[in-house]
């Protein structure tokens, strides 16, 4: 199935809002009959994308999204059970493991992307080392709260100033996710927030895992919150 083929049949989803089980059936098998690379995964994605912020609309926004992540549950599909049970996961505990070096690490070793959705990030261990990878050619995004970008300490402006993409929430509420992606293959996840507070003083933890099931939640829903942001200036 070709990229156009793929942007067809969403576009005629779309008519109504949402993917019908006939037509989730039809993508299911289109998409199963081929063998897809990341990069192939990516652009199918994007397109989705696309197709769903031209879409939306102050009214049809909630319907847009259910389909979005409908279309995404198809693009990244979950492991089987078996291959579920043979990935390990590691848990890291501050201020007794070593988390900054433990996340410096794994921002040092990606090669393609990172998506950082984390409610504050003040730690310049961490920031240096994102900016760094950013340099190198790792495609970066990141997601972050509003009120805490604001706070003083902040990095999200030297992000911005950097040329990394970053969009934050602009609601009364929080954006209190603390997880990353690298490279789509490993995912970190916790309490613990990207400061210098929850490295030495704070109890706080987080959880490496590269199991593909929750890989493929955690992305779906930082594209679906990257998505409802929108590009801000």
């Amino acid at each position: 199935m070709s990229a156009q083929a793929f942007r067809d049949m969403l576009l005629n989803s779309l008519q109504d809002y949402a993917l019908t089980r006939a037509e989730k059936g039809e993508l299911k098998e289109q998409l199963q009959r081929l063998s897809l690379n990341s990069q192939q995964t990516a652009e199918l994605r994007n397109i989705a994308f696309k197709l769903a912020r031209t879409a939306a609309s102050a009214d049809s926004f909630p319907q847009v999204l259910t389909w979005l992540e409908d279309v995404l549950r198809l693009v990244h599909p979950a492991e089987s059970e078996a291959e579920a049970k043979t990935v390990t996961a590691k848990a890291f505990f501050s201020p007794h493991d070593n988390c900054p070096g433990e996340i410096r690490s794994l921002i040092a070793e990606s090669r393609k992307t990172m998506d950082l959705c984390v409610f504050t990030i003040t730690d310049d261990r961490l920031t240096s080392a994102v900016l760094d990878a950013h340099q190198r050619g790792v495609h970066v995004r990141i997601i972050t709260d509003n009120d805490k970008a604001a706070d003083l300490g902040s990095d999200a402006d030297r992000f911005r100033d950097a040329g990394i993409e970053l969009r934050v929430d602009h609601t009364s509420y929080h954006m209190h996710h603390k997880f990353a992606i690298f490279d789509s293959a490993l995912l970190l996840n916790g309490s613990y927030n990207w400061t210098r507070s929850a490295a030495e003083h704070n109890e706080e933890n987080f959880i490496l895992t590269g199991q593909k099931v929750l890989i493929a939640a955690f992305q779906r829903q930082f594209e679906i919150l990257w998505a409802s942001l929108g590009p801000q200036e």
